[in-house]
């Protein structure tokens, strides 16, 4: 008889709920996730799960053998918060001056973690094992490497690599899973323009590293327009610039720098070369000199066309009501990627928005709030998908 997990999650709405608004309120941010680690472990030791706590530096990584052998299976819940005052008046508001879970983290932490319930329930059912990955500091794409460094892929290695996100794009009730490339690359670059400074009163004595920027940030909207297919994308944002201390001195130095994102290998390495290029370039027909520095945080997140397909099955038969989505795609990056870089797998995303309520602010701005009803459907649709691998016949 088939397993209704959709069922069996909406049994735990209310602690899901009370999990998320509990971690609503004491968000913590990149690799300061002490307080939620804690947490999580204790919630994945009393399941009966083998638990290593400093992974990755606040990482926690559990456990969950079958009683047969199968298929290693890795679920990745993120952790982290952003350093954002809320500006939200819900009873769940964040407690913590300048951070707060703007992206859904809470709400990921606490699927992951009911889904370990529902799963070690059924732990004498298994055929394989269930690695939950609790992950700090996805939000300045650091955490994911760190825990690989500590081996978290290994010992045992998974098979296959599961992820969601709750998305604020998408009202609740809509699934989306996307072939190929689903979120970019993320890479961050600075430029330094230096020249001659001087008098602001006697610009001709100087080499204005001021212009030479202005005209470099210019230029390089020429990138994407004139140098990347129109069948292909990518996005170049300039989104600091840091120059002069005086109003009538020229600098000899300006600091600018930003991100781009691709989908494509090529994409990213032709971005990167133009970059160079054009800084390179324009700088120095101005008088000037730039050194580029730039690097990428995070390959393109790529879900596997074989878990794709398996897991829009399962979905379809848990929840027929709801509208799968196969091109769910955005610039925004998630170090998920260096995971499925490694292992196959998939990352899906979760609707999550009530625009009647009024719980479709986008992610990372200081109202952003979503739809608890989107708690227990992430829930039953995770579990439903890790089943797929250690319980065939559910």
């Amino acid at each position: 008889m088939a397993i209704d997990w959709l069922a069996q999650a909406q049994a735990l709405r209310s602690e899901l709920v009370a999990r998320r608004r509990d971690l609503h309120q004491h968000p913590e941010l990149a690799f300061e996730e002490r307080r939620t680690a804690s947490l999580v472990a204790a919630e994945l030791s009393a399941l009966g799960l083998e638990v290593q706590t400093g992974v990755g530096k606040t990482g926690v990584v559990g456990v969950l053998e079958g009683a047969q052998d199968g298929t290693t299976v890795l679920v990745r819940c993120d952790m982290d918060a952003l350093p954002i005052h809320e500006a939200n008046a819900a009873e769940y508001a964040s407690q913590t001056p300048n951070t707060m879970h703007a992206c859904g983290h809470d709400g990921h932490v606490a699927i992951g973690l009911g889904v370990a319930k529902l799963l070690a329930a059924r732990r004498d059912q298994l055929a394989g094992r269930v690695k939950f990955v609790f992950q700090p500091a996805e939000e300045i794409a650091a955490g994911a490497n760190a825990m690989i460094a500590d081996g978290v892929l290994e010992s045992p290695a998974p098979q296959v690599a599961l992820g969601l996100h709750l998305w604020n794009n998408m009202p609740v009730g809509t699934v989306g899973v996307t072939e190929g490339a689903a979120m970019a690359s993320a890479n961050d670059f600075t430029v330094t323009v230096r020249g001659v400074g001087g008098h602001g009163a006697l610009p001709d004595e100087t080499r204005d590293p001021i212009f030479a920027a202005a005209q470099i940030i210019s230029a390089l909207q020429s990138v994407v327009s004139r140098n990347v297919s129109g069948l292909d994308t990518a996005v170049l944002s300039v989104c600091t610039i840091h120059g002069g201390d005086a109003m009538n001195v020229i600098p000899s130095e300006v600091t600018f720098g930003g991100t781009f994102r691709t989908y494509q290998p090529a994409t990213n390495e032709l971005v990167m070369r133009r970059l160079r290029e054009v800084a390179e370039g324009v700088a120095a027909a101005l008088g000037c000199t730039a050194e580029v520095r730039a690097q990428q945080l995070t390959p393109p997140l790529i879900n596997d066309s074989a878990v794709n397909a398996r897991l829009r099955e399962a979905f379809k038969r848990v929840a027929p009501h709801l509208t799968l989505v196969d091109n769910a795609r955005t610039m925004a990056s998630e170090d998920m990627a260096c995971f499925l870089e490694r292992v196959r797998g998939t990352f899906f995303f979760v609707g999550s928005a009530n625009h009647e309520r009024g719980l479709d602010f986008p992610h990372h701005h200081p109202r952003f709030d979503f739809d608890e009803e989107a708690l227990p459907l992430g829930a039953g649709l995770l579990a439903a998908a890790v089943a797929e691998y250690v319980l065939p016949s559910a």
